[in-house]
């Protein structure tokens, strides 16, 4: 036992000698991150004297190096090429090996790569019919990659197509695929880009943080998925359509030889799939039991196949299929055969206004004053029977200057005179037999160049003979009572059927112009009329001005005294109820005009030293105001002021007329004072002429000559 105690400080001494002769490490395990600098030390190594250290066949290649003791990083470490590095060291004294040690470095990693979609733009596909919350796109056909094998995607979809992001989104954030969110719409949206960005942080803030995107493009594929559609629609959505009804009116015992005019327009229909466009096929399938229509297969023109002889209304339903017989439709068709025996035509303005050149020659197209680069059109219609508008024909009635030529206006002589000319145009509804009139302004200048226009080489004059459906006639020569009407200045369209005088006032019916007959007839103008009329007016408002002076010399003391009396009136009282009391509501009330026969004869000047000027109003008749009774019911208390026998009463004022209101007639107010009238006024008796003259110079007594 004693002899143990004594040899173990020697054990011990033997043995830290013996683990001084072989290399050694502080560390056999290190960790570093990945893209860390090479250049700093990784280790120390103990290295005995005498030996060296060397690295061992089994180190990872080109991984390591040792510089004096020390170990190093040879490379930038990547965790995604190397998670775990290996330092094989070796210990020699000489070519033997003294000691072997192992040191691993893990390599951790780090954030440095971005994700990467294996695309740049996807397109792809997309059924119209796809119902919602379909995936349209899966996830593995989306995704992106990222080289960082701990890295997390989050994705996130954009829209490129503004309102796009309503049809479609992304199942998850994590999970790219696409979903389908609202049924689709070929129409409005026939195709949609987005824009997908997948990020390798949840935060955008994060650092680091990498970004990718890549772009998605839907294509919206059709389907057949409506049926024809008759347009217009009536109301759309772009899903649905309310399909039009169409109408039209035939004309009864005739049979029209074009397709028929239909409102709202012709039957046509279209493939409700517009993506598809399949051509539509028409037909007839109920209503047209006796075959008097047909209609075409491929335009759908409805035609008459026979004329009808009564009033009727046809029903027609009419079906539109698609070529390849997948869908059809069907709308109704009303047809109505009417008597046209009072149809007439119409035309859209009752006066047209065309201009040509000074110098023109025969065959020259007359020009639209409102714009003269285009020839002047004359169109009537026929409102009833839009149909029969082609086989409407035109001719000037009272010009032989001008000719018609179909709907065009042209020149039939020379035109050697400016001035404005008027021409009378008739269309004639060859169907119908009705007939309409409207009148044209042509206006000859002179030419801006100063030469004589001359007709294009190929218009020459129409052939002689019955016009046919859809053609105009073109007269050579116009009605020989139409003589052109040259003047220097514009005046009203004349006819040769209308003659106008002053009697007989007669207007065209649209603009209350006089129609006259003859070149020379003279009319006044709209401004004529209205100077016409101010200077008239002036005329009355001097003529009452006047009648006011002349009442208030003659009159205007009795008004002075009388303001001051009480209204009533007293028994002797000379004054009339209805001139004293003006708060009462008695009114002038207006008498009927005379007739024309009856008409007064033009007023002179009045015999007092202040002229009054005739007023141009027709003399009216005085109401009958009856006075207020003082005693109940003496005959001096109710009299009338009219009367055609003068009686110059005391306390009564009358207006005496002539007997013949044919001859001048003399009115005189009979005003005398109750003093005055002593006895004549009691008497009652009738006053002859010579009492009249009498009382025209007796005081009191006044008269008013019209």
């Amino acid at each position: 036992m004693g002899t143990w105690v004594l040899l173990l400080p020697l054990l011990f001494a033997a043995e830290a000698q013996a683990q001084a002769q072989v290399c050694s490490v502080d560390k056999t395990s290190l960790t570093v991150k990945e893209n860390t600098n090479p250049g700093e030390p990784l280790l120390d190594i103990y290295v005995p004297q005498g030996q060296q250290v060397t690295l061992g066949p089994s180190s990872t290649l080109f991984a390591f190096r040792i510089q004096g003791n020390q170990l190093f990083l040879n490379v930038t470490p990547d965790y995604e090429a190397n998670t775990m590095l290996l330092a094989h060291l070796e210990c020699r004294s000489g070519d033997s090996v003294v000691t072997q040690l192992r040191v691993f470095v893990s390599v951790l990693d780090v954030n440095d790569n971005p994700p990467r979609f294996p695309y740049e733009t996807k397109l792809w596909e997309v059924p119209e019919d796809t119902r919602v919350n379909t995936t349209v796109i899966s996830e593995t056909e989306l995704e992106a990659q990222d080289q960082d094998k701990d890295d997390v995607l989050f994705y996130t979809l954009q829209e490129v197509t503004l309102g796009a992001s309503s049809f479609f989104s992304l199942v998850g954030a994590n999970r790219p695929a696409l979903r389908l969110d609202q049924s689709l719409d070929l129409e409005r949206w026939p195709n949609m880009t987005f824009r997908l960005l997948a990020r390798d942080t949840q935060e955008e803030t994060t650092e680091p943080s990498h970004t990718a995107t890549a772009t998605l493009v839907l294509e919206v594929q059709p389907v057949d998925l409506r049926p024809p559609w008759f347009l217009p629609c009536s109301y759309s959505d772009g899903f649905v359509c309310i399909h039009a009804e169409y109408h039209g009116a035939v004309p009864t015992g005739h049979r029209l030889p074009d397709p028929l005019i239909l409102h709202p327009g012709p039957v046509y229909a279209m493939d409700g799939d517009q993506g598809i466009n399949q051509p539509i096929k028409y037909s007839i399938i109920s209503g047209n039991e006796d075959s008097t229509f047909s209609i075409s297969v491929d335009s759908g023109n409805l035609t008459m196949t026979k004329s009808i002889p009564n009033a009727k209304t046809f029903l027609l339903v009419v079906k539109g299929e698609q070529a390849d017989n997948a869908r059809y439709s069907v709308t109704q068709v009303t047809v109505e055969a009417r008597n046209a025996s009072g149809s007439m035509p119409h035309f859209t303005q009752s006066l047209y206004r065309g201009t040509v050149g000074l110098g023109s020659g025969a065959g020259v197209v007359v020009k639209d004053a409102a714009d003269p680069s285009q020839p002047l059109r004359i169109r009537a219609q026929d409102p009833e029977f839009p149909d029969l508008n082609s086989a409407i024909t035109y001719r000037i009635t009272n010009n032989s200057d001008f000719r018609m030529d179909g709907e065009a206006v042209l020149t039939a002589t020379s035109l050697e005179h400016a001035g404005v000319f008027y021409a009378e145009v008739e269309a004639n509804n060859t169907v119908t037999s009705g007939t309409a009139t409207t009148v044209v302004e042509i206006q000859i200048q002179p030419s801006p160049t100063g030469t004589t226009l001359r007709p294009p080489a190929s218009s020459t004059p129409a052939p002689a003979g019955p016009p046919s459906v859809g053609t105009s006639p073109s007269p050579t020569t116009a009605s020989p009572s139409g003589a052109s009407a040259q003047t220097s200045t514009p005046t009203s369209p004349a006819s040769s059927r209308n003659t106008w005088t002053p009697g007989t006032p007669e207007t065209d019916g649209t603009e209350g112009r006089p129609v006259g007959g003859q070149a020379g007839d003279r009319r006044f103008s709209e401004a004529e009329m209205a100077v016409l009329g101010g200077v008239l007016g002036a005329l009355l408002l001097l003529a009452l001005i006047a009648l006011a002076v002349l009442v208030y010399k003659n009159y205007g003391h009795r008004l002075t005294c009388g303001s001051g009396r009480a209204l009533e009136p007293q028994p002797q009282g000379f004054d009339n109820q209805a001139f004293l009391n003006d708060s009462d509501d008695a009114n002038w009330a207006p008498a009927p005009s005379p007739s024309p026969s009856h008409a007064l004869p033009a007023p002179r000047e009045p015999e007092p030293p202040e002229p009054a000027p005739p007023s141009p109003e027709t003399p009216r008749r005085l109401p009958e105001a009856p006075a207020k009774a003082a005693d109940g019911g003496s005959p001096a208390a109710v009299r009338s002021i009219l009367t055609k026998e003068r009686r110059p009463e005391g306390g009564y004022k009358a207006v005496w007329f002539g007997e013949d209101i044919g001859a001048e007639a003399d009115v005189v107010v009979l005003n005398t004072p109750a003093s005055e009238a002593g006895g004549a006024g009691d008497s009652g008796s009738e006053g002859s002429g010579d009492e009249a003259a009498d009382a025209q110079d007796a005081p009191g007594t006044y008269s008013i000559h019209f």
